[in-house]
């Protein structure tokens, strides 16, 4: 009766190395982002998923073709910081 419950410490072992390792990896998805600073307001802001969503709104409000915001002038780039602290 050894031989099964060596199989069974083997894989509830495994399973909980490979659930640890999931875990690591999604945690690390959910933080990933670049820092921008905003230097209109002096502060620094995660570039993530979440600004994602509310940039894309932006430039659908305000009618601007979609482009990457570290390639916008200045100018329009404080135009999104003070839309974006205007919506909190």
């Amino acid at each position: 009766m050894q031989f099964p419950s060596r199989h069974v410490t083997s894989f509830v072992l495994g399973a909980a190395f490979a659930a640890s390792v999931m875990l690591a990896g999604c945690s690390a998805r959910v933080s990933s982002g670049y820092r921008v600073h905003d230097s209109y307001r002096n502060d620094d802001h995660v570039w993530d998923n979440n600004e994602i969503v509310f940039y894309s709104r932006w430039e659908n409000d305000t009618h601007r073709k979609h482009e990457d915001f570290r390639r916008r002038h200045k100018n329009e780039q404080n135009d999104y910081w003070t839309w974006r602290h205007d919506q909190h």
